[in-house]
C-alpha cells in the first residue's frame, strides 16, 4: 500500500495459461490483486485455483503467459527464489511432517540445503525463539513436542501457517486454510488473518467457505473454467449475475 493510502498491485497475472491432457486448467488468465489488502479467489470446484496457485508459485511452470510480483517477473522461478521474493504459501493438503514435532516442523521451515542442516542452523541461531512465539501466536505452543501426525487436522493447518510466517513473507497464499477444519478453529484462522493483515501483510486465499471470505476479504476474484469471469468487492461479486451463472446455473 502507498503512503496514502492508495491500492498498490502485488501478484498479477497476463495470460497465464496451463493445460493437462488438452484441458486448460487455467485458461489465458489476466489477473490482478491488491497489495496490503486481504484478496480471495473463489469458483466452482475444476475451475483452476489450486492450480493457478502452483503456477504463480513456480510449483508447476505455466505454458504460456506471465507473472510478476510487485512489478518483478517470476514467471517460471523456481518456488524457492519466488518465497525469496516475499511469497509464502499452504496447500490444500497440509505438508507438514507428521513424525517430526511441532516444533521440529517449525525449525525445518528454516531454508537450508537438507533438514539436518535447518535443524542444526536453526537451534544455532535463535530460530528457536520465534518459533516459539509464533506457534504461541496461532494457540499451539502447548503442543511443541507432539509429533504433527497426532495432532487434529485443523491444528495441522494451524501449525503449516505458523510454518510459513517463519520465512517472515510479506504475502501470504492460503489454499483452502477452512477445509476440514471445525468452526472455532475456522474463527481462529480467520482472526489470524485479520491481524497478520493489521500488520501490512498481504493475503491471497482459495477457500469454499463463503461465510468466511465474504467476512474477511478485501477483494475478491472469480474463476470459471481457468480464468477469471468477475472481481470486485464482497458484496458487489456476490450479486454479480455472470457469479451466479458460474455457481448456481442461473
Amino acid at each position: 500500500m502507498t503512503a496514502n493510502g492508495e491500492d498498490t498491485i502485488g501478484l498479477a497475472t497476463v495470460g497465464l495459461t496451463k493445460s493437462f491432457g488438452g484441458v486448460h486448467a487455467v485458461d489465458g488468465a489476466s489477473v490482478a490483486f491488491h497489495h496490503g489488502k486481504v484478496n480471495a479467489l473463489i469458483g466452482p470446484n475444476g475451475s483452476g485455483k489450486t492450480t493457478f496457485f502452483n503456477c504463480v508459485t513456480g510449483m508447476i511452470k505455466p505454458d504460456a503467459g506471465s507473472a510478476s510480483y510487485r512489478g518483478r517477473d517470476i514467471t517460471g522461478k523456481a518456488p524457492h527464489r519466488i518465497a525469496r521474493a516475499g511469497i509464502g504459501r499452504s496447500f490444500q493438503l497440509c505438508r507438514i511432517f507428521p513424525r517430526m514435532t511441532v516444533l521440529e516442523n517449525m525449525l525445518v521451515s528454516v531454508h537450508s540445503p537438507t533438514l539436518f542442516a535447518r535443524l542444526a542452523s536453526a537451534r544455532h541461531h535463535g530460530d528457536m525463539e520465534r518459533a516459539r512465539e509464533l506457534l504461541a501466536r496461532v494457540g499451539i505452543d502447548h503442543l511443541e513436542n507432539t509429533e504433527a501426525r497426532d495432532l487434529s487436522y485443523g491444528q495441522q493447518k494451524l501449525l503449516e501457517l505458523a510454518g510459513v510466517l517463519m520465512a517472515d513473507p510479506e504475502t501470504i497464499m492460503l489454499d483452502e486454510p477452512a477445509g476440514g477444519v471445525n468452526p472455532a478453529l475456522i474463527d481462529r484462522i480467520g482472526s489470524l488473518v485479520r491481524s497478520l493483515n493489521a500488520e501490512g501483510r498481504t493475503f491471497l486465499i482459495v477457500e469454499h467457505n463463503m461465510d468466511m471470505v465474504m467476512s474477511l476479504s478485501d477483494h475478491v476474484v472469480v474463476f470459471d473454467r481457468g480464468r477469471p469471469i468477475a472481481e470486485g468487492t464482497p458484496d458487489e461479486v456476490q450479486n454479480d449475475p455472470r457469479v451466479l451463472e458460474a455457481y448456481l446455473g442461473v
